[in-house]
């Protein structure tokens, strides 16, 4: 298992990933242009030559960063390649010394057991105002949010 920065020549496969996790209702979607935009934010794990799982981390503030589109083939799942990639974004995180490393999440007992902690989204206006405002979910979001705390 190799796990790296992600190459632009790979925004379609993290794409396609992405897809299949968002059509199971594990996350949002993201569009091809959204990826190419933020590519340097993604991390990607891969099995000898295939891309089997990608995890984005990015900033907001100095105190905030984003654990985002957090995804795994299904064939790859239980081998704890989301937990490496979780884990390379929050080491990330830690180098440009960032205070905190929130998520919005579907599945909050995943990121419970890498030691975040629920947190209102009250706490995170400026993911609300940046995102969430124009997300097709917005009056009705059902994601719950967590965060990681570097200093704690």
């Amino acid at each position: 298992m190799i796990i790296r920065k992600a190459k632009v020549t790979e925004a379609r496969l993290i794409k396609e990933i992405i897809d299949v996790n968002a059509k199971n209702g594990l996350m949002l979607s993201r569009s091809l242009d959204q990826i190419y935009n933020s590519i340097r934010d993604f991390t990607v794990c891969l099995q000898g030559d295939n891309l089997v799982g990608v995890c984005a981390l990015a900033v907001f503030t100095e105190e905030f960063a984003e654990i985002r589109s957090l995804a795994v083939q299904e064939n790859h799942r239980k081998k704890n390649i989301g937990a490496h990639l979780v884990k390379a974004c929050i080491t990330e995180a830690f180098d440009y010394d960032m205070k905190n490393v929130f998520t919005l999440t579907y599945i909050p007992e995943y990121f419970k057991r890498l030691d975040f902690l629920p947190v209102s989204k009250d706490d995170l206006p400026h993911k609300i105002w940046r995102d969430c405002v124009s997300c097709e979910h917005f009056y009705h979001c059902d994601e719950e949010a967590m965060i990681y705390r570097m200093e704690d």
